[in-house]
């Protein structure tokens, strides 16, 4: 207005949205903006390479790496690939990796799992005579890789997974991998009770030592499309696993079964995918005691690979975006393929 004097702004003030009233002062927030030193001083949350598990696949029956093409980057390994890329891993401060082996021959209850001689308890015997405790070797318990039907249990006559009978598999399992040498097994077929079960058996074997990574809140969802290729799983009969993962329109039920899983004993919980379930990510560490980890899944990771092949975007950049999306959602462990890349980036 004619004659009116300038509003004075002040460097301080309770709210920004008081900005454009007299009288009120404002803060200027753009100032710890200024420059990446100030940004990096500031930041709410850090993303290090500590936060990082790398998912490995290691396949039975090749004699060199064989490249997956919906993961670009990854590779079902040989036993010799695979301790290659783990010293790689640890070589980077990569605190650990979780382990899928591919087996050669499947069967109707995926007996592959608990062999002695299979594939993954092979590879982790090998990584851990290789690298000892530098890296914490997570076993991915579950039987869809190794049942010639793709579920993650066994089958009864009526053509559905049998929930208990499948938990005592899930047993042979757990106790095969902890004498391969797992520091952790991670139970994902998401059975009722597989965390109680799993734990009861490690306890009375005298393996208490091995931990329990519990897939909590793992989601029926449409992006674990690239990791069936690594894996070779495909469910036969026109089948799905909605009856036992997660509904994606949920989240109380999630917490009840993360609130189950931390009672039957997990040591840590996590949710799988991550960016479309930052809210369930974000209210399970807020009610659990224990680490809460989460899988930023194969369809993640390589939506971003196909973005930033056609120059869409910007692929590092957007890597570390979701991380950080991640941990600022409350996850303390990312299971993520872009580990070894970020762990780089981090490094400079």
């Amino acid at each position: 207005m004619p004659g009116s004097r300038p509003v004075r702004l002040s460097s301080v003030g309770p709210q920004a949205g008081q900005l454009a009233r007299p009288g009120f002062p404002v803060r200027r927030l753009r100032r710890l903006r200024r420059t990446p030193a100030l940004r990096r001083m500031v930041a709410e949350t850090s993303l290090t390479v500590d936060d990082l598990v790398a998912p490995l696949f290691v396949r039975e029956d090749i004699d060199e790496a064989r490249p997956i093409p919906s993961l670009p980057g990854h590779a079902q390994h040989t036993l010799s690939s695979l301790v290659t890329e783990a010293r790689r891993l640890a070589s980077l401060g990569i605190p650990g990796l979780v382990l899928f082996g591919v087996p050669a021959a499947k069967d109707p209850t995926g007996s592959g799992a608990w062999d002695p001689h299979g594939i993954a308890q092979v590879a982790l015997g090998e990584l851990r005579a290789a690298l000892g405790d530098e890296l914490v070797l997570i076993a991915d318990l579950c039987l869809d890789e190794y049942t010639d039907h793709g579920h993650c249990g066994v089958i009864d006559e009526h053509g559905e997974v049998d929930n208990d009978a499948t938990l005592e598999l899930y047993q042979l399992v757990a106790l095969a991998q902890a004498a391969a040498g797992a520091h952790m097994v991670a139970p994902s077929g998401m059975m009722d009770g597989q965390v109680a079960a799993i734990r009861a058996v490690l306890d009375s074997e005298g393996r208490s030592d091995v931990g329990v990574l519990a897939y909590a809140a793992k989601y029926a969802s449409a992006l674990y499309g690239p990791f069936r290729d690594a894996v070779d799983v495909r469910i036969t009969g026109g089948g799905d696993r909605r009856g036992y993962q997660e509904d994606i329109h949920n989240r109380r039920e999630a917490m009840a079964e993360v609130a189950q899983d931390v009672a039957e004993g997990a040591d840590m919980v996590m949710v799988k995918p991550a960016l479309a379930y930052l809210d369930v990510i974000a209210e399970v560490a807020r009610l659990v005691d224990v680490p809460v980890a989460a899988y930023h899944v194969s369809g993640e990771y390589a939506m971003v690979k196909a973005a930033a092949e056609r120059g869409w975007l910007d692929g590092d950049a957007l890597a570390l975006e979701h991380l950080v999306a991640i941990k600022r959602a409350g996850a303390a462990t990312i299971l993520t393929y872009f580990a070894a890349e970020v762990a780089e980036i981090l490094h400079g």
